[in-house]
């Protein structure tokens, strides 16, 4: 029997301008060096999340996945493709991802041992990303990952929450009332659980 997937998707519209890279280019080789470092089975760059969602699908066809990262943008209870977002309306009837969502939970391997780790600022920050969080993870059954704090190559407040847990952050870490946008403080040495882009993995709590 084949081993479990490990997969990553990331935002590929983020190009940068007049000739300057864009984080697309540095998630592309991010996971390159995944990949070359046996953290990574496959990864994909996508413009919207039903093309991700779409490719986990056909790239797991026949077999289990172990692990899903989302390298890209957030927000408090959400996450970016672009201009494409999403959140925990996803997980309702009439949603587009909807469908694909319920096709991809038997892939992951059972009893919550499957991890989605979203990669992004601020998706599990404030009142909404405990509700995305919680919400996510008993949807889907599987474990998920993500950060309160503004991420960049420091990757500060990421928390894990199994299904049918209850987050234990505080709602308030990396929020500041004063930000103009909903991304989190910056990640920073000082800022609880920080790790950088180089690991690959969740540390335990």
């Amino acid at each position: 029997m084949s081993a479990p997937l490990r997969l990553m998707i990331f935002d590929r519209t983020c190009r940068g301008a007049r000739l300057r890279p864009g984080l697309s280019h540095a998630w592309t080789i991010g996971g390159v060096l995944y990949g070359a470092l046996g953290r990574l089975d496959d990864w994909r760059g996508v413009s919207t999340w039903i093309e991700g969602l779409d490719w986990l699908l056909a790239r797991s066809e026949g077999r289990t996945i172990s692990e899903i990262q989302f390298w890209g943008h957030g927000e408090y209870g959400c996450a970016w493709i672009e201009e494409d977002k999403l959140d925990i309306t996803a997980l309702s009837p009439g949603h587009p991802a909807y469908e694909r969502l319920v096709a991809l939970k038997p892939r992951l391997v059972p009893d919550g041992r499957a991890l989605w780790w979203f990669r992004t600022c601020g998706t599990f920050g404030t009142r909404a990303g405990h509700d995305f969080a919680r919400a996510w993870t008993r949807f889907l059954g599987c474990r998920a990952a993500g950060h309160t704090h503004a991420i960049n190559f420091l990757q500060s407040g990421l928390h894990e929450l199994a299904p049918g847990a209850e987050p234990s952050w505080s709602e308030r870490e990396g929020y500041a009332p004063d930000l103009e946008d909903p991304t989190g403080v910056p990640s920073s040495v000082f800022a609880p659980r920080t790790i950088t882009c180089l690991h690959g993995a969740v540390p335990r709590s």
